[in-house]
C-alpha cells in the first residue's frame, strides 16, 4: 500500500480529501493557561516549540526525518512573530533544509493543517511533518493602524484584538451567532447551563483518572531553548512556577451559571460560563507516510481517514460542524451511527447543543472527557488538541472511528475522521 489522496468537491456541500495509509503517530500538548495566568508571558513560537519537542519525543521519531512543518497561529502574539513556524521548526530539531509555513483556518487551522499535512504526504512532497497549532490569547495586542499616518492630538486610533477575534464585521459577534442558534433550535438557559456544567464535570472526572497525562506536557517556570547555533530563545511563567495542568476548568454549579448575565444579548442564553474559554496554549502532532511508519517500526495512535470543509451563513456559523461532518461521511459511505466517538469545539453551549440535534448525535459519544468550556479554546491549537483528544479516547474505550471538528468565525466549519491504530 502507498500513501495517497483522492480530493471532492461539490459547490454546494464544500471540499475535502480522503486519505489511504496515511498516519497520525503521536502528540502532546502544553496544559492551557487561563486568560492573563501563567502561559501569558510566553510567545506562541516558545509554546509551539515546548509541544513539538514532546510531540517528537512521544512519538519517537527523529526530528532530522521531518520534512516539512506546518503550523497554525492565529494571534500574531511576539515581536517576532513573522518567523513563527520556522523558528518552531528549527527550535524542534528539524534539519535547515526542512520547510516550514503556517496556515490560518481560524478556529479550525488544527485540523485544516493536519490535512494539508496529509495532503503533502500524498504528493510525495514529505513522509513525515511536524503539525503545531499554538495561540496565547493572552498577548493578543492592541493596535493602531493609522498611526504611521498621524492622528489628531489626544486621538490615538487603537483596537484590542482580541476583542476583534470575537467579532464577525461582516455579520455578529460570535457570540450572537450561538444566541441565534439557540433561537433556532429552541434551547433553553437551562439547557445550555446545563450542558456547560456537564463539561465541567466530565473534564473533572476524566481529570481524576489521569486521562489527560497522556497528553499534555508540563511546562517548567523559566527556561532556555537551545538548539545549535542558533540564539537562546528564553522564556519566564507569570506565575514564576511550573505549570502542570489545565487552569481554565471551574468547580461551578448550576445555580451560579444560571446567575451569570447575557453577554452578547439581553435574552441571551450565551453566557461566560457557557462559553469557551480564552486561554493560552499549543499542541503538537506527527504525520507520516505507512512507508515511513513501517520502515522505522512506529506504533502509531491512528490513521488519517480524511477531511472535509464547508461553508455557512456568518451568523449562525456555530453550525459548521453538521454540514461539514455530513459532507464528509458522505464522501467516506459512512453514516453518523458509525462514528465511535465525537470532540466537536465547544464554542459555546448552545453551538454544540444546536449541532447535536442537527445530526440526532448520541450525546454519550460526544465530548467524553469534556470540551472547551472547561479546557478553553486557543484558536490555532484547538483543531489539534481535539484530534489528539480524540485518538487517545478511541484507544481508551477501545472503539474504532473517531471525528473531530469545529465551526469557524466569518462561517464555516471543518471536520477531520480518524481510525484507531490496534
Amino acid at each position: 500500500m502507498q500513501a495517497s489522496v483522492k480530493g471532492f468537491m461539490d459547490q454546494q456541500a464544500g471540499s475535502g480529501a480522503l486519505f489511504e495509509d496515511i498516519y497520525l503517530i503521536d502528540g502532546k500538548r502544553t496544559p492551557f493557561g487561563k486568560y492573563t495566568g501563567s502561559l501569558s508571558t510566553v510567545s506562541p513560537t516558545d509554546l509551539g516549540i515546548l509541544a513539538s519537542r514532546a510531540a517528537i519525543e512521544a512519538a519517537g521519531v527523529a526530528a532530522e526525518d521531518i520534512d516539512q512543518t506546518i503550523v497554525a497561529n492565529i494571534g500574531q502574539a511576539s515581536a517576532d512573530c513573522f518567523f513563527l513556524p520556522r523558528h518552531i521548526g528549527l527550535y524542534s530539531g528539524t534539519r535547515l533544509e526542512s520547510t516550514a509555513l503556517l496556515t490560518q483556518r481560524i478556529c479550525g487551522s488544527g485540523m485544516e493543517l493536519l490535512g494539508q499535512a496529509a495532503e503533502q504526504i500524498a504528493l510525495s512532497k514529505a513522509r513525515l511533518v511536524l503539525g503545531c497549532g499554538t495561540d496565547v490569547m493572552s498577548r493578543f495586542p492592541l493596535a493602531s493602524y493609522s498611526a504611521r499616518q498621524g492622528f489628531p492630538l489626544g486621538r490615538p486610533e487603537f483596537v484590542d484584538l482580541l476583542w476583534e477575534a470575537l467579532n464577525d464585521t461582516a455579520a455578529v459577534p460570535m457570540g450572537c451567532t450561538s444566541d441565534n442558534l439557540a433561537r433556532h433550535y429552541n434551547l433553553s438557559r437551562a439547557a445550555v447551563d446545563a450542558y456547560a456544567m456537564r463539561s465541567q464535570e466530565r473534564y473533572a472526572s476524566a481529570l481524576a483518572a489521569g486521562f489527560f497525562n497522556g497528553e499534555i506536557v508540563p511546562v517548567a517556570a523559566q527556561g532556555v531553548l537551545e538548539m545549535g547555533e542558533y540564539n537562546p530563545r528564553k522564556y519566564r511563567l507569570n506565575s514564576r512556577e511550573d505549570c502542570g495542568a489545565d487552569e481554565h476548568p471551574r468547580q461551578t454549579s448550576l445555580e451560579k451559571l444560571a446567575n451569570l448575565p447575557c453577554v452578547f444579548s439581553t435574552e441571551g442564553p450565551t453566557t461566560a460560563g457557557n462559553a469557551s474559554g480564552i486561554v493560552d496554549g499549543a499542541a503538537a502532532l506527527l504525520v507520516a507516510s505507512g512507508d515511513y511508519v513501517r520502515t522505522h517500526g512506529l506504533k502509531p495512535l491512528g490513521k488519517i481517514r480524511g477531511f472535509a470543509a464547508t461553508g455557512v451563513r456568518p451568523d449562525i456559523m456555530g453550525i459548521g460542524p453538521a454540514p461539514a461532518i455530513r459532507l464528509l461521511l458522505k464522501q467516506a459511505q459512512l453514516k453518523v451511527a458509525d462514528i465511535d466517538r465525537f470532540e466537536i469545539n465547544e464554542a459555546f453551549s448552545a453551538q454544540c447543543l444546536a449541532v447535536a440535534q442537527e445530526l440526532k448525535l448520541d450525546e454519550d459519544k460526544l465530548n467524553v472527557n469534556g470540551g472547551a468550556i472547561a479546557i478553553g479554546h486557543p484558536l490555532g491549537a484547538t483543531g489539534v488538541r481535539l484530534t489528539l483528544t480524540c485518538l487517545k479516547t478511541l484507544h481508551r474505550d477501545r472503539k474504532q472511528l473517531g471525528i473531530a471538528s469545529a465551526c469557524i468565525g466569518g462561517g464555516q466549519g471543518i471536520a477531520l475522521l480518524m481510525e484507531a491504530c490496534a
